[in-house]
């Protein structure tokens, strides 16, 4: 078992940037896929970013390329993701995954989900 905590979530003004960790117990994150994914009022859950296991490739959603960045510390066992030059639009509920998705970029194959921390970008 994994369990997964999230934290960093905020307000934060649009321009501005928040970063997001996700810390890990229970069991070690580093034969694990990463990703983080996000749920805004009203609307379904989507994919953000993710990072591989092996060899650290990272996958990013259009939405959210350039300005977001996913990494991990295995040492740690934690997974991060710094988001800069936030919108609006971002604003949403993030939850970080743990698993092994089949197919990059969807939700199918993560095991283990956080509880999701809060990220609020005012315009």
């Amino acid at each position: 078992q994994v369990q997964l905590v999230e934290s960093g979530g905020g307000l934060v003004q649009a321009g501005g940037s928040l970063r997001l960790s996700c810390a890990a117990s229970g069991r070690t994150l580093s034969t694990y896929d990463m990703g983080w994914f996000r749920q805004a009022p009203g609307k379904e859950r989507e994919f953000v970013a993710d990072i591989r296991w092996i060899g650290g490739s990272t996958y990013y959603a259009d939405s959210v390329k350039g300005r977001f960045t996913i990494s991990r510390d295995n040492a740690k066992n934690t997974v991060n993701l710094q988001m800069d030059s936030l919108k609006p639009e971002d604003t949403a509920v993030y939850y970080c995954a743990a698993g092994r998705p089949q197919v990059r970029g969807t939700s199918a194959g993560y095991a283990y989900w956080g509880q999701g921390t809060q990220v609020t970008v005012s315009s």
